[in-house]
């Protein structure tokens, strides 16, 4: 999951790219709201976590810019104003929940989760494909009820496909949760991730649709 951290507080900012790393996510910051809208027209982003007070302007200003997207990322305001009004505007203007600041970032984790599972339909972040079993909220993969070993960016890459299991991922979607603004990646990078993925799952679990990219399948057939 790629997501885009709007802060101006360079500490903080440091600080929730460091844990949400850590967790196998890719962070882009931008510290304004020129930063920001540069940033959605580049990239797709998952989430959106927001700050209500930037140097050049109301965070809400970019709510507009989000809603317009096609494929509307997640989005948290993060905001040091602990008045109901403020947050009560914020879920009018379209966001999708709240935190203030000061918090703790396993929390901010665990309202991301919970709004996917809201968007998901879903009451459980554990998804079932055959002898495989992807549980989101816990970041681990068990084959045949054994624990599978993934690295952060084979989890990276797990996850955006297990987040929405139903859909056919393009490279592009996938390379942008692998990859932040400052990496850089060969052409052949993603197919390297997709056959490391492949040995450890089981090769019929990641289908490639020719032309059109990747998606998870429930089958346990094996070539």
């Amino acid at each position: 999951m790629r997501i885009l951290l709007v802060e101006d507080d360079s500490a903080l900012a440091s600080a929730v790219c460091s844990y949400l790393e850590s967790k196998a996510f890719v962070v882009d910051v931008a510290p304004s709201l020129a930063d920001a809208r540069a940033a959605l027209l580049g990239a797709q982003y998952a989430a959106v976590l927001l700050d209500l007070h930037l140097g050049d302007g109301e965070g809400l200003s970019l709510l507009p810019h989000v809603r317009a997207l096609a494929d509307r990322p997640i989005v948290i305001v993060v905001t040091a104003r602990d008045q109901v009004t403020d947050r009560i505007r914020g879920l009018d203007a379209g966001a999708d929940d709240y935190i203030i600041k000061p918090y703790d970032p396993a929390e901010l984790l665990a309202r991301l989760r919970a709004v996917e599972r809201r968007r998901s339909d879903s009451h459980t972040p554990v998804l079932q494909l055959g002898s495989l079993t992807i549980d989101l909220a816990r970041d681990s993969v068990r084959k045949n009820d054994a624990p599978v070993t993934l690295t952060q960016k084979e989890w990276a890459l797990l996850r955006v496909m297990a987040s929405r299991p139903d859909r056919i991922h393009t490279r592009e979607m996938l390379q942008d949760a692998l990859y932040g603004w400052d990496d850089e990646a060969d052409s052949n990078t993603l197919e390297v991730f997709i056959s490391r993925l492949r040995r450890k799952l089981g090769r019929s679990h990641i289908v490639t649709l020719r032309g059109l990219g990747y998606r998870l399948s429930p089958s346990d057939e094996e070539d």
